[in-house]
């Protein structure tokens, strides 16, 4: 395979968007699709529309030179991308494929033979499989004509471009064909090792190494916990511990946020209920880490509220999933404010990543405003930004 061909991205997201700009530095074609034309709109501008350091220069450039553009519409390609959400459906943490399974429809009438289609979202065990039936449903010629396979990302937001294009890639096909014409094509944009396997093992892959992640973080929070109780600084436990030449404890934090570990644990858990028992109770002591530092500021406030006969300004510092980055996914900071709002309290929230505009049901405010007006402070994330805090401001990151 070589630079000569037509990409399409469906999803302009986090994950969707770089991957479609690096692809395009390369001198390859790409379509990118999405749903909102303010994203399509913001994109064929040369801006973006997320917060990733060198994502701006490189989209522009790709732009401009035309090998990047965006569209609320696909069009014939020879290789199909889908890089959409998988959200829950319901209260027990089902996956919802609407949006792979739509992408996969809209994608459906340019498909042609020797087409390469690849799916990127998270996604449950067999997944790629399912999309494979309803392609062939659809399109009964097509079968054994085209090629399909799954390609998790593994990247660390705020380090997009550089993780999407240096770091191994597990790829598996439906069939073998399959996964060494995918090979072929990370191969021109990725520099890691490409490690070939089945379709269902690289979908389970992506689900493991984030169930052992958060099974790490969760121990790092149930023991916050535990120190807190006992009067131990759990921050200089953990540096001791960590001395050992064996152990390497996580830092403890606010909770777990992201669409990735926050989520892909339960994908394990609600196809194999009685089985993973071990990922269910990191993933419920990572959720109760959150309502732990609810509870522990409104214990703060009544103290206050006791000792100077009103209620505290409070200010929390920070409501991204992690720092640095504007991705409020499944923050654990974000649901900590929305609860004190929700609950009476005068909340003075710092972002300094997010826009001020952005649709999160609340007015932000300045650092220097919320240091000047709050009574309470807490630092909810651990921003570059929030390292002149006041003294007096609770950490429940470092």
């Amino acid at each position: 395979m070589n630079n000569d061909i037509k990409v399409t991205m469906m999803g302009l997201g986090y994950i969707g968007l770089p991957t479609a700009a690096l692809i395009a530095s390369k001198g390859i074609s790409v379509l990118g699709v999405d749903v909102q034309q303010n994203v399509v709109d913001t994109i064929n501008s040369g801006k973006i529309h997320i917060v990733e350091p060198a994502l701006d220069g490189l989209v522009k450039h790709d732009v401009e030179r035309g090998y990047l553009t965006a569209s609320t519409t696909t069009a014939k390609s020879d290789v199909f991308l889908i890089a959409v959400p998988t959200p829950f459906k319901g209260t027990e943490h089902e996956p919802d494929l609407k949006y792979v399974e739509s992408a996969t429809r809209m994608i459906l009438p340019q498909l042609e033979e020797g087409n390469l289609f690849i799916i990127e979202s998270t996604s449950p065990v067999g997944t790629t499989e399912k999309m494979a039936n309803l392609i062939f449903l659809e399109r009964p010629e097509l079968k054994g004509k085209i090629d399909i396979a799954y390609c998790p990302e593994r990247v660390l937001p705020g380090n997009v471009i550089y993780e999407l294009k240096n770091n191994d890639r597990a790829i598996g096909g439906i069939d073998e064909a399959s996964t060494q014409k995918a090979c072929d094509f990370y191969r021109l944009f990725v520099t890691g090792e490409l490690h070939k396997t089945n379709a269902r093992t690289a979908e389970m892959c992506k689900l493991v190494e984030n169930s052992s992640r958060d099974v790490q973080i969760a121990f790092a929070n149930e023991l916050s916990i535990i120190c807190d109780e006992a009067s131990i600084d759990v921050w200089e436990l953990i540096n001791l511990a960590n001395k050992h030449p064996r152990v390497n404890i996580l830092q403890p934090g606010t909770g777990v946020g992201g669409h990735c570990i926050a989520v892909d644990p339960w994908f394990i858990v609600s196809e194999f209920k009685e089985k993973a028992k071990i990922i269910r109770t990191a993933r419920e002591i990572n959720n109760y880490k959150t309502e732990w530092v609810i509870e522990k500021i409104k214990n703060k406030a009544l103290e206050f509220e006791l000792k100077k006969g009103r209620k505290p300004i409070i200010a929390c510092f920070g409501l991204a999933f992690k720092p640095d980055i504007d991705d409020l996914r499944e923050s654990p900071a974000l649901y900590v404010v929305q609860s004190l709002i929700g609950q009476g309290f005068e909340v003075l929230p710092v972002e300094p990543n997010v826009e001020s505009d952005k649709n999160i049901g609340f007015d932000l405010v300045k650092l220097e405003e919320a240091n000047k007006k709050a009574d309470l402070g807490f630092k909810l994330v651990n921003h570059s930004a929030f390292k002149e805090l006041p003294l007096n401001v609770i950490n429940f990151v470092k």
